[in-house]
């Protein structure tokens, strides 16, 4: 009984990675296993995937993310400021650093900040600062090829430029952060004041040679995602780093995610080799792209919906604007975005209602607003 019990609570832990490995299964049965499953799986992005995980889990590691933010925030004096700042941090370091890591570095640290600053402000402001840095995360990641795992692996299946891809995304972007700033000037209209901000003390760099080293590894990643470096090389020079110099780091990387993905290449894989459920599936996806994957998105995420749809349509830049603006919506519409959730049950359980419904209203009205923009542009 127990061993069924853990294996319950892993699947609820896991749910996108066991729904992976059952549709996995399921198609095995269909497509019994031989040669053909070893060219399913797309080794570049898996092996991209692994080395930026790495490189952000290292960067974490050291610190680098919160010093940076403390000086940022060091030199406030207004509260309008200390919350754009909060959310500001989250929109543009999502776009290198990816929504994940964004959400896990700056949530927490702005957690501190509030607690520190107390009272009314705190009570009043956790709430709508944590769900404006959660939208602000899984928007201004969408900018970039390497700002969440659904853009890595959509920018690889299409051949575009890094220009083209940044061309695609920006319009989107501008208006986000315009969105949002609008947002923070409402919010902050309620709480005018200035901002006494008792920051917690600053760690000292663990190590400088670290963080050379990482930001070389970084700069080996943008090349290959670039496709200026073969991914082979960037793969062995920071396996080779991390078993030499920070072992360690090979614990923080989320193997789950991997997991996922190659578990939804084997289902794609096996699916695009019966033909009736090919030619199904890409007649009810075909001309409605953006509109598919927004929708799939709120139920099973973006990123299990990039992997699943792209492999029935060829308008791959339709997933990538679909899958991202999906992101907004449910809870579970980004998984980044449970990353907040998370955060909020745990310090502030009282108010977790309050969270989701400030959350829903907002991903809601800023995903009505960006459709509209992208029926302005011809997308839909």
């Amino acid at each position: 009984m127990t061993v069924f019990k853990s294996i319950w609570r892993w699947i609820r832990r896991e749910a996108v990675l066991s729904a992976a490995i059952l549709l996995a299964a399921v198609s095995a049965f269909l497509v019994p296993p031989d040669s053909a499953y070893l060219g399913y799986v797309d080794y570049r992005t898996l092996a991209i995937l692994f080395c930026l995980m790495a490189v952000m889990a290292g960067l974490q590691r050291l610190g680098i993310f919160d010093r940076l933010a403390q000086e940022l925030l060091s030199r406030v004096k207004r509260r309008s400021s200390m919350v754009l700042i909060l959310w500001g941090l989250c929109f543009f370091f999502s776009m290198f650093i990816t929504n994940d890591v964004s959400l896990i570095t700056f949530v927490p640290f702005t957690m501190v900040v509030l607690r520190r600053i107390g009272g009314e402000t705190e009570r009043k402001l956790l709430v709508p600062v944590v769900v404006m840095q959660t939208v602000a995360a899984n928007l201004g990641s969408m900018l970039t090829p390497i700002g969440n795992p659904q853009n890595l692996y959509l920018y690889g299946s299409s051949g575009m430029s890094a220009v083209s891809f940044l061309r695609l995304m920006l319009p989107y972007t501008l208006l986000s952060l315009g969105m949002l700033a609008v947002w923070n000037v409402l919010l902050c209209r309620k709480h005018r004041g200035n901002a006494v901000i008792d920051l917690p003390e600053k760690k000292p760099l663990d190590s400088r040679k670290k963080l050379i080293a990482y930001l070389v590894l970084f700069a080996l990643c943008l090349l290959t995602v670039a496709h200026l470096l073969p991914f082979s090389v960037t793969l062995a020079v920071v396996l080779a780093y991390l078993l030499l110099c920070d072992r360690s780091v090979f614990r923080s990387v989320d193997y789950s995610l991997l997991l996922t993905f190659a578990g939804f290449f084997v289902f794609i894989g096996n699916m695009g080799r019966i033909p009736a459920f090919c030619d199904f599936l890409a007649g009810i996806i075909g001309g409605r792209e953006l509109l598919t994957a927004v929708l799939s998105s709120q139920i099973i995420s973006n990123v299990p919906a990039a992997l699943l749809l792209s492999g029935f349509t060829e308008n791959i830049p339709a997933l990538i604007v679909g899958t991202n603006l999906g992101g907004l919506g449910t809870l579970i519409a980004s998984m980044a975005s449970l990353i907040s959730f998370k955060a909020v049950a745990r310090e502030k359980k009282q108010q977790v209602g309050t969270y989701l419904l400030c959350f829903t209203l907002a991903n809601l009205l800023f995903l009505a607003v960006l459709l509209g923009l992208a029926v302005l542009l011809g997308a839909i």
